[in-house]
């Protein structure tokens, strides 16, 4: 059986997907056609019990962590929901999903010549 997680990790990595470093947190941002993806790394499981997770429709925002007074925020790739995200904990990574909102609304500029 093939791990999904191999075949995004062999993708090459486009700007949006580039490392972010946050203070002290190592976190890198993706795009699927459905989800943003973002991947922290968590060097401490006690971060997790103090950790508040927020997010806007194109921002995440980690509270708390290392120390309390600390606020790192990352800009997300796409646009995303208000609601359906979801996080995960693994092997010292978190892991956060979140829907993309596919807005397609487009309002037309009209540009004028001015003499």
């Amino acid at each position: 059986m093939m791990n999904p997680m191999d075949i995004l990790n062999g993708f090459q990595t486009s700007p949006s997907q580039q490392p972010a470093s946050s203070g002290n947190l190592n976190s890198s941002a993706f795009e699927t056609h459905d989800y943003v993806f973002v991947r922290i790394s968590i060097k401490d499981e006690d971060w997790l019990k103090k950790l508040r997770l927020y997010h806007t429709s194109n921002q995440l925002i980690l509270e708390h962590i290392p120390e309390h007074d600390d606020k790192h925020t990352i800009t997300l790739p796409a646009i995303v929901k208000k609601k359906g995200a979801a996080a995960n904990y693994k092997d010292g990574i978190l892991e956060v999903k979140i829907p993309k909102n596919i807005d397609m609304q487009f309002s037309q500029i009209d540009v004028t010549e001015i003499m």
